[in-house]
């Protein structure tokens, strides 16, 4: 279902840290009072990747969502597994803010799933990280418990030039190698395993 509220406007590119989309993205979702405009989506994390355009907030190559937690992220045609790698996310005072998991789309059914492109991270709050002497009332202890229901994901998909095992999402400039230029740097490659005689 598109939605004009969930685009950004000409000339506006989303590209928040990790610790702002914790901060000011997730916490506030979180939060009894909204500090910034709605522009992320709530989505369902059972879509398949590609379902995302036109539902999620795009910036860039990547797609922005919140959803509940949810250990089941079978889909129709796949499910999302986790990879084993969660990273912690630190403020600018070295406080433990949340935690970012990494994903991979898979299709197909268990057993017989096959790798996609496709990488989710999805964002966890650290309650923890939050405590302060005010946040001892029952108001606060109702935030606690909805902490945990909700993590915020981004979506992109992974360019052949990454390689198989790289879930990094440093290099945002979505430049991709042409398949002229991967058979020049494999001879390249090959050149240097053979050596030059002297």
């Amino acid at each position: 279902m598109e939605d004009a509220r969930f685009n950004l406007p000409p000339g506006f590119f989303f590209s928040p840290t990790d610790e702002e989309l914790v901060l000011h993205f997730l916490y506030c979702k979180t939060s009894l009072i909204p500090c910034h405009p709605n522009i992320i989506p709530d989505l369902d994390s059972r879509l398949h990747p590609w379902e995302l355009n036109g539902k999620a907030l795009l910036s860039g190559n990547q797609y922005y969502f919140f959803t509940k937690v949810n250990e089941n992220r079978t889909t129709e045609n796949g499910c999302w597994k986790e990879i084993g790698v969660t990273e912690p996310i630190f403020s600018t005072f070295d406080k433990k803010v949340g935690t970012k998991k990494y994903l991979v789309f898979h299709i197909g059914e268990a057993p017989h799933v096959t790798e996609t492109s496709w990488v989710m991270q999805e964002y966890n709050i650290c309650s923890s990280g939050f405590g302060t002497a005010s946040c001892r009332s029952s108001r606060r202890r109702k935030h606690d418990q909805s902490l945990s229901q909700w993590v915020l994901c981004r979506v992109y998909e992974k360019m052949r030039s990454e390689g198989v095992n790289c879930y990094s999402d440093d290099d945002e400039s979505g430049s991709e190698l042409s398949w002229l230029d991967e058979v020049y740097l494999s001879l390249d490659d090959d050149l240097d395993e053979i050596g030059m005689p002297n």
